[in-house]
């Protein structure tokens, strides 16, 4: 049923942007860590990097059938994963603060390069993702709702 798989699809869209609010809050979290579990340094901001499930030539291939009046069979759903999460590679900050436990030698202390305006850019982007994903699923819901009703 074509139905399902449109709510898959948005399902998919609020699942990711779900995730993508969680990296945030980590990022908000952790950007006074100035240390890791390994050892490593400071906190490093970590993004998340969306994929499309199914590319251009699916669809092309959809389309050509879809004209050809054939009905694609067993083919998946579109929709959107979370490829990856991956850290920022900007550089991080130093802060001079010779008294703190993680400064080094000249006194400086490597903190996060996590940007508090990015993050809240961030989260406001994934909530209004989330709030129109959940405006298409119930969209679809009143039109299954008013489909069922002309059978009465």
């Amino acid at each position: 049923m074509a139905f399902l798989s449109s709510m898959n699809i948005v399902a998919s869209g609020m699942t990711a942007q779900q995730l993508r609010l969680d990296i945030v809050g980590e990022n908000v979290t952790n950007s006074t860590t100035t240390r890791v579990e390994g050892g490593e340094g400071a906190y490093r901001r970590k993004m998340v990097v969306f994929e499309a499930k199914t590319g251009r030539d699916a669809f092309r291939r959809a389309m050509a059938q879809a004209s050809a009046g054939m009905v694609p069979a067993g083919q998946t759903a579109g929709g959107v994963r979370v490829a990856q999460i991956v850290e920022d590679p900007s550089p991080m900050k130093l802060v001079y603060d010779p008294t703190h436990p993680d400064a080094n030698d000249d006194g400086y202390v490597e903190t996060p390069n996590v940007d508090m305006v990015k993050e809240i850019a961030d989260a406001m982007a994934a909530t209004q993702a989330f709030s129109s994903n959940v405006t298409m699923f119930n969209t679809m819901k009143t039109v299954i709702t008013d489909g069922l009703q002309i059978g009465k």
